[in-house]
């Protein structure tokens, strides 16, 4: 399962999941776009992925601005050449019960963790549908497949994700594009150990594995998705979540 000569595009790169999965990308030996918003964060994932012996296009992007996008791509196909995956890894929330939202709060989830995925999809869709060939990944999030208390907007918006990438999944097949889509559970990033030790507790003990994921075990979903393995799959949703959520 390599990813040598693909050149693939991984957004939120600058800490957990989205590290993880630029950082792993590059040990298979693709290239990487590395688009985050936070500058210094991006400049620290590129000094490894080029110490991995890979090339990286860091570019600060902001993935709610459409504008911000498509220079962003722009920028990482002048660097790296054709895009032969898009990895939408970008998303942000804060549990509390919806009744306490604050319409700011709405918009905020919405542009980070939904309309991200669509700016970014448009924007590499010209250059894979004139190849022929392409992959984009979404990660969403198993809140969007069952619902999470504290997180109702978040899982509206990540189940909109889910919806997007089946739709999109279907429109671009004929140009042997692949859409799929990962829901982790909770895994162990920066913005779960800003959660209240309560909740994290409460996460862990529901997890028939009793654990919350690795950032590197959501990473190894999205490189399979990346690969040649996965080239007869599209459209589908994967959990990583040590068994939290089982759908059939």
């Amino acid at each position: 399962m390599r990813l040598d000569g693909k050149n693939v595009i991984v957004t939120g790169a600058g800490s957990g999941i989205g590290k993880s999965i630029a950082l792993m990308c590059a040990s298979f030996g693709a290239n990487v776009g590395a688009a985050d918003l936070n500058e210094a964060a991006l400049k620290a994932t590129c000094e490894e992925i080029e110490k991995l012996g890979r090339k990286c296009a860091a570019v600060t992007t902001d993935v709610t601005n459409y504008d911000s996008v498509n220079a962003m791509v722009k920028q990482t196909q002048e660097a790296l050449g054709n895009i032969d995956v898009l990895i939408n890894c970008v998303g942000w929330d804060v549990i509390e019960p919806f009744w306490k939202n604050q319409v700011e709060y709405w918009d905020k989830v919405i542009d980070i963790n939904y309309k991200s995925v669509i700016y970014c999809s448009r924007a590499v869709l010209d250059g894979m549908m004139e190849n022929n060939s392409g992959k984009i990944i979404n990660i969403a999030s198993d809140a969007g497949r069952g619902g999470s208390s504290g997180e109702t907007v978040y899982s509206g918006a990540k189940g909109g994700v889910i919806a997007f990438t089946k739709s999109l999944a279907r429109e671009v097949a004929r140009y042997n594009i692949l859409v799929n889509c990962i829901c982790p559970g909770p895994t162990d990033t920066p913005l779960y150990q800003g959660q209240p030790e309560k909740i994290r507790q409460a996460f862990e003990k529901a997890i028939p594995l009793k654990r919350v994921a690795k950032p590197e075990e959501v990473a190894g979903a999205a490189v399979f998705f990346s690969s040649d393995l996965s080239n007869f799959i599209t459209g589908q949703t994967i959990s990583v979540s040590g068994g939290l959520t089982m759908f059939g």
